[in-house]
C-alpha cells in the first residue's frame, strides 16, 4: 500500500523541518537563539482569552454555521469594508476557517483546473506553489525586485500574461521579505487584469503588521476587482492567535457557494468558541495588537542594522510583517548551507531563502519574533562566525 500519488506534488515548509533539527540540537545541550518560526511570541490579548472562556460558559461547543456565525460575519464583513475603503462587503462574502490556509485552499480548490497558470511571488511562501501543483495547475513563478521593495516584477507579469493564467497572488506585506507593494504597482496590476478572467488571491494575513503611516493598498479596493478578488486573512499574526487556528476569506459572491460546499466537505464548521474570541478581537480594544507592531517595529531598527554591519550580509529595511531578509550573496556560498552552518556552528535557527523560491538561494530568512536581546545575541554570535568560518569563500 502506499498514498495516491497526487501527494508527491505537496511540499511543505522548511521552518518546522528547521525547528525539529534545532530541538534536536538542543536535547543534546546546544543553546539555540529560534529566529526560524513566523509566530508572534506575544501572548493572545486577556480579553480575547475571557471572550472564549465565557463562550465555553455559554455552550459555544456545538455544531456552527458553514461559513460561520452571522455575528462574526457581521463583524469582519464591516471592518474590511472599512479598512480596505473598498465597496460594502456582504456578511454572506465572509468565509470562517479554522486557520487562514483554509481559506486559501479552498479559493483556489474552487477556481483552479489542471492546466491553469497560476502567477506567485517568488520568493514567495511555499505553501501557494504547493497547492497549485496538487491541484494540477502551473506555478509561474514572477521575481521580486529587492529594490523596489519586493515588489513584482510588472514587466514579467505582462509577458507571461496566457490564455491559461486563470490567477495571480498577491502578498503584502510579504513572507518572507517584509516587503510591501506600493499602490502605484497595484493599480497597474489591476490595470493589467481588469479585462481578464483571472482571478486575484490578496493574501493580507499581514496586513496590521505594518510600519508605514499609509496602511498597506488593497487590490480589492480599486473599482471593478472586487469581483474577481479574494481576500484571505486571520488573526494568527494580528492578535497572536496562531494557535487557535481562526481566519477568513473575503469571497465574490459567485463563488461563495462553491467554497461553502467544500467547508461543508472538509471539516463542516470552524469551532464556535474561537469564533466568538474572534469576535472579541475584532470589536474589542487593540492597544496590544498596537504594543506588538510597535515592538516590532522597534525590533526591527535594530536587527536590520546589526544584519547590515556584518561582513558579507545587505539587508532591505522591510516595512511589515515581522521578517528580515537579508542578502548574503557576499559570504560567497548557497543560503542553504550557511542556514545549516549558523543552525550548527553559531546555533542560530533561520531559514534558506531557497525555502521561498528560486530567486531566494542568497538570502536568509530571520523571524524577528524573539526578544530585543535575542536577537542582538543572534547577531553577535552570526558576527563572530562570520570571522572564523571556513563556509565563507
Amino acid at each position: 500500500m502506499k498514498p495516491a500519488s497526487s501527494i508527491s506534488r505537496l511540499g511543505v515548509e522548511g521552518a518546522f523541518d528547521v525547528l525539529s533539527r534545532a530541538r534536536a540540537l538542543e536535547a543534546k545541550g546546544q543553546k539555540i537563539i529560534h529566529l526560524e518560526i513566523g509566530e508572534p511570541d506575544f501572548p493572545t490579548p486577556p480579553h480575547i482569552v475571557e471572550a472564549a472562556k465565557r463562550a465555553l460558559d455559554e455552550g459555544y461547543t456545538h455544531y456552527g454555521p458553514t461559513m460561520g456565525l452571522p455575528v462574526l460575519r457581521e463583524a469582519i464583513a464591516k471592518q474590511v469594508t472599512s479598512t480596505r475603503a473598498m465597496a460594502l462587503v456582504d456578511p454572506s462574502q465572509v468565509g470562517i476557517t479554522p486557520g487562514a490556509k483554509p481559506a486559501l485552499f479552498f479559493a483556489m480548490l474552487a477556481t483552479l483546473e489542471p492546466g491553469d497558470e497560476v502567477l506567485l511571488p517568488d520568493p514567495g511562501f511555499p505553501i501557494y506553489a504547493s497547492l497549485a501543483r496538487y491541484l494540477g495547475a502551473v506555478p509561474v513563478p514572477v521575481p521580486l525586485v529587492e529594490s523596489r521593495q519586493f515588489s513584482f516584477d510588472l514587466n514579467f507579469v505582462e509577458d507571461h500574461l496566457t490564455p491559461r493564467t486563470k490567477m495571480l497572488i498577491l502578498n503584502s506585506p510579504h513572507n518572507p521579505t517584509g516587503g510591501v507593494i506600493a499602490e502605484a504597482d497595484i493599480r497597474e496590476l489591476a490595470r493589467l487584469l481588469i479585462d481578464r478572467d483571472i482571478v486575484v488571491i490578496s493574501d493580507e494575513i499581514y496586513r496590521r503588521i505594518s510600519f508605514e503611516d499609509e496602511p498597506p493598498f488593497s487590490i480589492a479596493s480599486i473599482p471593478g476587482m472586487e469581483t474577481k478578488t479574494i481576500i484571505i486573512d486571520g488573526f494568527s499574526k494580528s492578535h497572536a492567535m496562531t494557535g487557535w487556528r481562526l481566519g477568513y476569506g473575503i469571497y465574490p459572491t459567485w463563488l461563495t457557494d462553491a467554497v461553502s460546499k467544500l467547508v461543508v466537505n472538509s471539516n463542516s464548521c470552524t469551532a464556535t468558541f474561537v469564533q466568538m474570541a474572534g469576535l472579541a478581537a475584532v470589536e474589542g480594544p487593540q492597544t496590544d495588537c498596537e504594543r506588538m507592531v510597535a515592538e516590532f517595529r522597534k525590533r526591527r531598527d535594530a536587527f536590520v542594522s546589526l544584519l547590515t554591519g556584518i561582513a558579507g550580509f545587505n539587508c532591505t529595511v522591510p516595512h511589515g510583517a515581522f521578517y528580515a531578509y537579508p542578502s548574503v550573496a557576499g559570504i560567497g556560498t548557497n543560503s542553504k548551507e550557511l542556514e545549516d552552518a549558523l543552525l550548527t556552528q553559531a546555533g542560530v535557527a533561520c531559514l534558506s531563502g531557497s525555502a521561498f523560491g528560486l530567486q531566494g538561494s542568497h538570502h536568509l530568512r530571520f523571524s524577528m519574533a524573539n526578544s530585543l536581546p535575542n536577537l542582538q545575541l543572534a547577531a553577535h554570535r552570526i558576527s563572530e562566525w562570520s570571522k572564523t568560518s571556513s563556509v565563507r569563500s
